[in-house]
């Protein structure tokens, strides 16, 4: 069966975890929604045999990934950077680029400076998708006009459970029955 391509599919999406880091996490609205969904996404990823990929801004001033991220993602590395825009990073367009990522499921923070840029630089190959209960700002007000900033310029603005049934498709599959538990929560 030919998949729609208005829907995001698992063939070719990465989960992109955005400088949720030690220092700036504790400042973000509604945290503890944002973890958990992110950690949600993590496990689910994890089943699906997504890729994920961990960014962190200038770790020496702002902290590592904050430890309930590191620990659910054991040896995933971290790509360090100082621009805001992932794609700011040759590290990171490498990485992109060597995994032939067609779909880039973005979460993490801060909404409005490097969510917002690095959806609105992704090259046009690439469709951005960014999880808007996965996402924080230190104000709604900041989360607001970046999700709509970034709906008015065509990224795709989705939810935690939205991203999962969409990749998933179909409850009949083997894949729905392994990641039944991570739906329901």
């Amino acid at each position: 069966m030919k998949t729609n391509p208005k829907l995001i599919d698992m063939d070719g999406s990465a989960l992109l975890i955005v400088d949720v880091q030690e220092k700036l996490f504790p400042l973000m609205n509604r945290r503890e929604d944002v973890l958990r969904n992110i950690l949600k996404l993590i496990r689910f990823c994890k089943k699906c045999e997504i890729p994920i990929i961990v960014t962190e801004q200038y770790p020496k001033g702002l902290g590592r990934t904050v430890q309930e991220i590191r620990s659910e993602l054991g040896e995933i590395k971290p790509i360090e950077k100082t621009s805001f825009s992932c794609f700011g990073s040759q590290e990171f367009r490498r990485t992109v680029r060597r995994m032939r990522i067609k779909t880039l499921i973005i979460v993490g923070i801060e909404a409005h400076i490097c969510i917002m840029q690095t959806a609105l630089e992704t090259p046009r190959m690439i469709r951005a998708c960014v999880v808007a209960d996965a996402i924080s700002s230190r104000t709604i007000e900041n989360i607001d006009l970046a999700l709509q900033r970034m709906r008015n310029t065509g990224i795709i603005i989705s939810s935690t459970e939205m991203v999962m049934y969409e990749l998933l498709r179909d409850s009949k599959t083997r894949m729905f029955k392994e990641v039944r538990e991570l739906l329901k929560t």
